[in-house]
């Protein structure tokens, strides 16, 4: 499973963006994607895990879980 830290979230909006583990471009989250974390709890750094697959506009996270 993919693992990279948050860059952003716009929660009034209900999505963010990830680094990639070892560099690459930044993957799209959706606020359903969160498994067990609210979009309020994760902060720029947070360490996640996710699946990526490929959406219409680059890569996109699914089930997005925060590591601790």
């Amino acid at each position: 499973m993919p693992e990279g830290s948050i860059k952003k979230t716009v929660s009034d909006r209900g999505f963010g963006f990830l680094i990639p583990e070892g560099g690459g471009e930044d993957v799209f989250f959706h606020v359903s994607a969160l498994k067990e974390v609210k979009i309020e709890a994760l902060r720029e750094g947070d360490h996640v895990e996710y699946e990526a697959e490929t959406g219409d506009k680059g890569p996109k996270a699914t089930e997005v879980r925060k590591k601790e």
